[in-house]
Formats: C-alpha cells, structure tokens, sequence
C-alpha cells in the first residue's frame, strides 16, 4: 500500500470512530444511525449527479450491500444500548480483518505478503486485548458481546461485496455515491415502521450532530472503497481498524469513559500491527 492511500486510509479510521462516537451521544442509538444515514444520503446526492450510475454489472454488489449495511447497522446500535463504546467498537471491528483476510486469499486469490498478514494478526490480537479489559458493569455483556460478533461478521461481508463492487463498476466514485444515496433510505424506513412518525421529532432537534455524522460516515468509507480499488482489501480492512485507535481517544475525552492500562497496553500493539502492515 502507497503511502498517499495509507494516509488516506488513517484519515478515514478517524472519521469512522467520529461518527460511531455521535451514535452514543443525545438520541437513542437507532435514531442516531438512522439520522447518520439519512443524512449521508443527501451529502451523496450532488456527487451521483456528477458520477452518473455505475454500469448495472455492478448493481448485485450495490443490493448485497445494503441489505448487509441494513444488518449491521442494527447489530452495531443494540451493542451500543448494553455496554460502553471502548467495549464494543473493539470486538465490533477487530475480528473484521481477520475474516476479511481468509475470504480474500483462499477465495477472490488475491496475493497478501505474510509480513502484512502477520500485521494483521498483531493488529487484531491488540483490538482483541483492548475489547476485553473490564469496563462498565465489569466487562462486556453477553447481549452485546453477540450483537459485537454479529456486527463484524457483517463488517467483513459488506467491505469484501464493496471491494469487488466498486472494481465491477470500474468507478470507485460511481459505486460509492450510488451506495450511500440509496443506504440513507431503508434504516430510515426500519425506524418509522417501527417508531411512526414520534420518531422524527428528536431526530430533527439532533440534526446538527447527525449531519456531521453523515459527512464524516460519507467521508470515510468513500475513502474505503476507493482504497480497495487500488490496493489489497485485506490490507485496507485492517489499516481502516486502526480506527479503534481514535475511538479509544475519544471514549476516553469525550464520553468520559475508563482509560484502563489493558487499553493502553493494546493500542501499543494496534500501532505495531500496523507499523508492520506499513513495512511490508
């Protein structure tokens, strides 16, 4: 991996833990994600003016997507509701990579240095050593402990479906603006059926937050996909949880969440994973 994609890729780990920060801020989590998506959505639509379509080759890969996206989504917001985001962004994110890899090189065959994969595995030993530390109501709960898995199990299907969507499509752009204009409806749609219209009301007093966490969503998976267009996917998988990282920062300083000396030990080892991915 370039360096320019590199940096690319650790600027859209932050955003990524910026906008999972504002799920756990004023609205219920759904809500937020919900606001979060919708609002993408609308930031999206200028630049699919701009893209066009992708070519309907590509148009599978955009269905799998959204209806994986739809999942995690509502995996990753019922963690949210049962234990701490030091907790559950971790185990949400860190065993993404690791799946990632195997499906990558076993099944698409694309060619990993073993320096890389062993970064991979330095990096998820540490975002595991991180997800278990003790936290709030001394560790993390069995309910979000399985949403956690769910969601990165859905992590790993919709970044590989993307990965091969956006080569399809021949345009990283064209995908991604597509994607995120048609992902903003159907949580939105989840929540209505499920809440009716009272939902709408503490969504619009938050709309500040959620379109910032729109434009940071947008930001950094945008960045995501056209990485996967121009360097290996499980290397872009893995680098993008440095992530875990950020959130850890912004658990810490922001939500006044627990710095615990496990957590610190872990992002020592998160950054020698990734000093190793950068090497290689």
């Amino acid at each position: 991996m370039s360096l320019p994609v590199f940096a690319a890729v650790l600027a859209a780990a932050f955003m990524h833990a910026a906008w999972n920060a504002l799920v756990k801020l004023r609205l219920e989590p759904i809500l937020t994600m919900a606001l979060i998506t919708a609002s993408a959505g609308v930031i999206a639509l200028p630049a699919l003016a701009l893209t066009g379509l992708p070519p309907v080759a590509a148009w599978p890969w955009l269905l799998g997507s959204i209806l994986l996206h739809l999942g995690y989504y509502i995996a990753l917001t019922d963690a949210y509701r049962h234990a701490d985001m030091g907790q559950v962004y971790p185990i949400a994110r860190g065993s993404a990579p690791l799946l990632t890899t195997i499906v990558t090189v076993a099944v698409l065959r694309e060619p990993v240095a073993p320096q890389a994969i062993a970064g991979i595995g330095i990096l998820c030993g540490g975002i595991a050593l991180m997800a278990f530390s003790r936290g709030r109501a001394g560790g993390p709960q069995p309910r979000a402990l399985a949403s956690a898995a769910v969601t990165a199990a859905l992590i790993s299907g919709y970044t590989l479906v993307d990965g091969i969507g956006a080569r399809v499509a021949g345009s990283a752009h064209a995908y991604s603006a597509a994607l995120f204009v048609v992902d903003g409806v159907p949580l939105l749609a989840f929540v209505l059926w499920r809440r009716g219209r009272a939902a709408l009301a503490p969504m619009r007093a938050a709309a500040g937050p959620g379109l910032l966490g729109g434009l940071f969503s947008l930001g950094s998976y945008w960045i995501a996909i056209w990485a996967m267009t121009v360097a290996p996917i499980p290397l872009v998988a893995a680098t993008r949880e440095s992530s875990v990282l950020f959130a850890t920062l912004i658990a810490v300083t922001v939500l006044k969440e627990p710095l615990l000396p496990a957590r610190a030990a872990a992002a020592l080892v998160i950054i020698a994973g990734i000093a190793a991915m950068r090497l290689t």
